[in-house]
């Protein structure tokens, strides 16, 4: 695994975590890959912690197939930081893939 920098960020410090064997998406990583995105998921988030004390959540995000939003066909997780006042209404956090669902 890899990790980089979003190259469009959501917020300062969002992260990808990339297998580096080429497969389309997360349910096609093998178990060890996806133990290896977890260990590095931690490790980057007690980085952005450590570096960044306003941080006080995260969003972690994987879009599998187009219907679903992804537009890169490479297997990758977003690790996205979140801060206090970064949205108005952060209530349902990943349910804003389709807003009118986000606040329940």
């Amino acid at each position: 695994m890899v990790a980089i920098h979003d190259t469009s960020p959501v917020t300062p410090g969002h992260m990808l975590i990339i297998p580096r064997r080429h497969c389309s998406d997360y349910f096609k990583l093998t178990a060890e890959e996806k133990k290896d995105a977890d260990t590095l998921l931690h490790q980057l988030q007690a980085d952005i912690l450590k570096k960044d004390p306003g941080v006080t959540g995260f969003n972690i995000g994987i879009n599998c197939g187009e219907t679903a939003g992804q537009t890169i066909f490479h297997a990758h997780i977003h690790l996205i930081p979140r801060r206090v006042g970064d949205t108005p209404r952060p209530r349902g956090g990943v349910r804003g893939v389709i807003p009118e669902k986000m606040n329940y």
